[in-house]
Formats: C-alpha cells, structure tokens, sequence
C-alpha cells in the first residue's frame, strides 16, 4: 500500500510500571520504543512518528539514529486522545495512517502487513481494525480522509470516541496473532514477556 505513514504513541506515564518508563525497557536487546520503530519502519513508506510527552529527552536519546522522527505531544498529561491527535496533525500528507502503541513488542512486520493488506482488500474508506473473539486490538488503519472527523472534537479527539460513536466508518478484520492484543501495562507483563516470548522478538 503506497503513502502509509505510522505514528506510535510514546507519551504516557507508565502509571503501572512502578515508576519505571515500560518504552524504555529492553526488548531484544533494545529499548522496546526502538523495537517498535524497526518492526514498523519494515513496513511503512512514509515517516515513522513518535509521539512523546512523559520523559521525551529519554524516549528521543532511546531513538537517536533510528528512523523515526520525534514529536512532542504537550497536552500529554490530558490523555492518549491528545497524542493521538498531535500525531495526525503531524502526518501531513499521507493517504493512509497507522496508530499504533509503544507497548506491543509481540507485534511483527509480518503482522502488520496483514492488517495493511486486509484494509487495502476491503473499504478503503474506513478505518480498519483488527479484533479477535470480540476483543478490539491495535493498531488501526486511518485513511487521511477522516483525520478531520477524528479531530473535530476538541474534548475528545482521536480514535476511541469516533469509532465507537461512528460504526459505518469502522470496518473489523479477524487477525489472531497475539501481538495485536498484547501490550506492556505492569511489571508483571514484562516479566511474562521477558521470560516467555523474549526468543521470538530478536
């Protein structure tokens, strides 16, 4: 798919991480912001953008020499809608967008090619996203068309809103491969990740 630009959220607090920034932690031997630049820089054509807010300086140093390029959110502290907007403002002229999540180090090019390809076989028009047994995951698939809608409502823009209040501009594809529904929330969750799946993310 031509003109795919990716923007990653990397501004949160990590409120569960016992004061630790989870996008910083190791992940195959790189800090697990990195990680998700590389397995989305193998996909797109466009940019790869980072939104960062909390610890920005340690989330761009974590990025120097990668593909990404860095944007600061600076209405982070007001919630991931504010990111996600920033991020959309920040992709100029791109015809399709993906927004994806900092925390999903189980999520792979290959899967990511799956969601571009089933958005690009079905109604381009819509956003796309993947589910599983009812479960909704991430990232999805914004066609730049709706970037206005999704930012119309200062009080609550981006995606989680609109998606929900606007059904016949969402469009869902079965893909079960974990990393669409696995992110990084608890120390808990990286000690799973580190000590079940850490051979599979190289």
């Amino acid at each position: 798919m031509r003109d795919v630009t990716a923007i990653i959220l990397a501004a949160g607090m990590s409120r569960r991480m016992g004061g630790r920034n989870k996008l910083l932690l190791p992940v195959g031997g790189i800090p697990m912001i990195r990680h998700m630049v590389h397995t989305y820089s193998a996909v797109v054509t466009g940019p790869v953008l980072v939104i960062t807010g909390h610890d920005a300086q340690k989330v761009e140093k974590a990025l120097e020499g990668s593909p990404a390029k860095t944007v600061f959110n600076p209405d982070y502290a007001q919630g991931q809608p504010t990111s996600v907007a920033c991020g959309l403002r920040a992709a100029g002229q791109a015809t399709t967008i993906l927004v994806g999540l900092g925390d999903q180090p189980l999520l792979t090019s290959d899967d990511l090619r799956a969601l571009l390809a089933a958005h690009a076989s079905a109604d381009t028009s819509r956003i796309s996203i993947p589910v599983t047994d009812q479960q909704r995951g991430n990232p999805l698939v914004i066609p730049a068309t709706l970037c206005p809608r999704l930012m119309a409502d200062p009080k609550s823009p981006g995606c989680k809103t609109f998606t929900r209040a606007n059904p016949d501009h969402v469009q869902f594809h079965r893909l079960d491969a974990p990393g669409f529904y696995a992110d990084v929330d608890t120390p808990e969750a990286y000690d799973a990740l580190t000590q079940s799946n850490m051979a599979d993310i190289q």
